[in-house]
C-alpha cells in the first residue's frame, strides 16, 4: 500500500499508567521543581519507578501499573471508516486519545496524516464561559479554518444541532444532550481529514443518533476517514467495512466488521446468544444491582442463535438484586443491523410491578411470539432502573444477537414471496377478501355487503 493512501499508521503502541501517581505528581513544573528541592531522594525515587522497567517489561514496583494498551499496530487508508471495538476498559478510549493528539504513548508511535476532528467525550474542545457560537469559531481555528470558512459552514453546523434558540448562550448553561449535539455537528461538518467518534453518541436520542450515522457515512463518502467506537454492533456494521477488537489492551482480531462482531459476541459464551458473568466484579452494575447472564432461548428451553419466524421465543434476564428497598424496571430494546429500534418492551410481571425487591438473583423473562419479528440479525440491548427516583443501574449494548430466518413453506408472512420484504417486523396479519361477480368494464360494481 503507497504510504500516500495512509491516514493513520500505528506501529508497536503501548501507553501505561501507574496507579496512585496522579495524586503526588504535579500540573506545573514549578511545583514539581519545589517538590523534588523539598525531598530529591524520596522524588527521585517516586518519579523514576515509573519510568523504570526490567527485561519482562514490568516496573519495579509493577503492582502499580497498568498497560492499558500493549504493542498496537494497524493501519487506516485515506477515506476508510474503521471501528474499535471491545469491552470496558479493552483501551478503546485510550487509543483514540492518543489518535486525538489528547495523550501520548509511552511505547511506539502513531502518524496521522491530515487535520482530525475528535468527539470523545460531551463538550470536548469547548470553553464553557464561551457561547456556542464562539465555541464553533473557535474549534474553526483550531482545526486551521479561516473564519470566512467556518461562515460558510456556520448556519448548516446550527441547522444539524438544533440549538439554535441557544446559538448565544454560554456553553456551561447547555444540557449535556445539547453539548453533544452541537460539538458533534462542529466536529463533523468543519471538513477534518480524520472523524473520531467516542460512544459519546449514545447520550442523544435515537432521531440524534441516525442523523449522527448518516452524517458520518457522508463523510466517508466524501473521501474522509473516520474511526468509530461504539457498543452498537448494528451501527458498527453499517458504518464500518473492517473492524478491530481490543482485549485487555491488545488487538485480539482485526478484520471485516461483520465477522470481527460476531467472534465479539461469541467470545465468552461461544455462541451469540448466550452471555454470563461468572466475575461479579466484571458484571455490568449499579448500586442496587448487577447483570449475570442474558440468553436467548427456543420455546422448549434450548440456546438458540436461530430463531424460526413463526415459533414463539424468550429472552431471559438473570441479575441479583445487591440491596433491598427498590423498585427495579429491567427492560430490553431489540434493533436490527441497521441499528434501527424495533421495539423496547418493559418488564410487566404483576408480581413484582411497584413493588421493592429484596435481595437475592432473579431471572426476568420475555416472551417473544412468532410471526413478529422481520427475517435478519437482531441484537439484544438490555438494562436495569431503579424507580422512585428513577436511576441507570447498568445498560449492556449488544448483550446478545440472534438470527431470525423466515420460511419459505408458505405458512409465514411472506406466503409464497420469496424475495426481499421491508419493514422491521414482520407480523402475520388476518386478512379478508369480499369478491362480486362482473367485469371492470361493465361500470361500478354494485356496493359490497357491510
Amino acid at each position: 500500500m503507497a504510504d500516500q493512501d495512509i491516514a493513520i499508521r500505528v506501529e508497536n503502541l503501548s501507553k501505561r499508567y501507574r496507579i496512585g501517581l496522579k495524586e503526588q505528581m504535579h500540573d506545573s513544573l514549578a511545583g514539581a521543581l519545589i517538590d523534588v528541592l523539598r525531598s530529591p531522594l524520596k522524588n527521585y525515587r517516586k518519579y523514576r519507578s515509573l519510568y523504570t522497567f526490567d527485561e519482562r517489561g514490568q516496573s519495579e514496583e509493577a503492582a502499580d501499573v497498568i498497560w492499558a494498551l500493549r504493542d498496537i499496530s494497524f493501519e487506516v487508508r485515506r477515506g476508510e471508516a474503521l471501528a474499535i471495538i471491545g469491552r470496558n476498559g479493552a483501551g478503546k478510549s485510550t487509543l483514540l486519545k492518543i489518535l486525538s493528539r489528547i495523550a501520548d504513548p509511552s511505547e511506539g508511535r502513531a502518524e496521522i496524516r491530515g487535520k482530525v476532528s475528535s468527539l470523545l467525550e460531551v463538550g470536548t474542545g469547548f470553553h464553557p464561559e464561551l457561547t456556542g457560537r464562539e465555541n464553533v469559531y473557535l474549534n474553526g481555528t483550531i482545526l486551521g479554518m479561516k473564519k470566512r470558512e467556518v461562515d460558510q459552514k456556520f448556519d448548516e453546523i446550527v441547522d444539524f444541532s438544533g440549538v439554535g434558540k441557544f446559538i448565544d448562550t454560554p456553553v456551561k448553561r447547555y444540557s449535556s444532550g445539547m453539548k453533544v449535539r452541537l460539538a458533534f455537528s462542529v466536529a463533523a461538518h468543519l471538513n477534518p481529514d480524520i472523524l473520531v467518534v467516542d460512544e459519546v453518541l449514545a447520550v442523544g436520542d435515537a432521531e440524534f443518533q441516525r442523523k449522527c450515522l448518516n452524517k458520518m457515512e457522508d463523510v466517508e463518502k466524501g473521501g474522509r476517514t473516520v474511526l468509530f467506537v461504539s457498543h452498537n454492533m448494528p451501527s458498527v456494521m453499517r458504518l464500518c467495512p473492517r473492524a478491530i477488537l481490543l482485549k485487555d489492551g491488545r488487538i485480539a482480531e482485526e478484520g471485516p466488521s461483520r465477522q470481527v462482531v460476531s467472534n465479539y459476541l461469541c467470545s465468552d459464551q461461544g455462541v451469540m446468544a448466550a452471555r454470563e458473568w461468572p466475575e461479579p466484579a466484571k458484571a455490568p452494575n449499579g448500586p442496587y444491582a448487577r447483570l449475570r447472564a442474558v440468553r436467548v432461548k427456543s420455546a422448549d428451553g434450548r440456546i438458540s442463535e436461530n430463531i424460526d419466524v413463526r415459533e414463539t421465543f424468550r429472552i431471559e434476564l438473570e441479575y441479583e438484586v445487591l440491596r433491598e428497598g427498590r423498585v427495579l424496571m429491567p427492560y430490553i430494546t431489540l434493533r436490527n443491523s441497521e441499528g434501527e429500534a424495533i421495539f423496547t418492551s418493559i418488564d410487566q410481571d404483576a408480581a413484582w410491578r411497584s413493588r421493592a425487591r429484596p435481595e437475592g438473583r432473579y431471572v426476568s423473562t420475555a416472551w417473544i411470539p412468532g410471526n413478529l419479528l422481520a427475517e435478519g440479525m437482531v441484537y439484544v440491548n438490555c438494562h436495569v432502573r431503579t424507580r422512585y427516583p428513577d436511576t441507570l443501574q447498568f445498560s449492556e449494548y449488544g448483550a446478545v444477537a440472534f438470527y431470525v430466518v423466515d420460511s419459505l413453506q408458505g405458512d409465514s408472512a411472506r406466503g409464497d414471496w420469496s424475495k426481499h420484504l421491508a419493514g422491521v417486523v414482520r407480523p402475520l396479519l388476518d386478512w379478508s377478501t369480499e369478491f362480486q361477480v362482473g367485469s371492470a368494464g361493465d361500470g361500478p360494481p354494485p356496493p359490497l355487503a357491510p
